[in-house]
């Protein structure tokens, strides 16, 4: 009986300390402190991005999960980026989800990264997001990109996608 309860309160005890991990980093730069509201002389634009989360391997029956860093770009050297949402869908077209809720500034000449863990197989082999920015009028256009990567035991494979403007 004794030993039933030590196991019972180690267990309670390990569970308690583990962390609760998020199947993708949602908020990995606090999202609410990058708030702002956008002025009124701005451009208005959407950026399309294709990335995968998973790939085929071998068969069409079978599927490499990958990690994703998705890259917002402000390339202006003065003026600030401002990203009205980062909307994340599946290969289907489903949305997955809105990265935030108000719109968020990227300063000039910054990098902002949303992260996709290799875990996190939601968006599949079509997986894409659709960004709506704003910018000054005649600022440089932001850039966005993807790099997915993958490593088991001493094999890897990476590639990068980038974003193709659509209004």
């Amino acid at each position: 009986m004794k030993i039933t309860q030590i196991a019972l309160v180690l267990g309670m005890l390990l569970f308690a300390c583990s962390e609760n991990k998020k199947s993708s980093s949602i908020d990995p730069v606090n999202w609410a402190n990058r708030a702002i509201v956008i002025p009124d002389s701005t451009e208005h634009g959407a950026t399309y991005l294709s990335i995968y989360s998973q790939i085929y391997s071998l068969t069409e029956h079978r599927k490499h999960d990958l990690t994703v860093t998705v890259s917002m770009r402000n390339t202006s050297t003065v003026d600030t980026l401002y990203i009205e949402s980062a909307k994340y869908f599946d290969g289907k077209g489903k949305l997955i989800r809105n990265y935030f809720k108000d719109p968020i500034y990227i300063s000039p000449l910054e990098t902002v990264d949303i992260v996709i863990d290799e875990k996190d197989r939601e968006g599949g082999t079509g997986a894409n997001f659709l960004f709506s920015w704003s910018m000054e009028i005649e600022a440089a256009e932001p850039l966005f990109e993807a790099v997915m990567i993958s490593t088991s035991g001493q094999q890897g494979l990476s590639f990068t996608t980038t974003g193709k403007r659509v209004n």
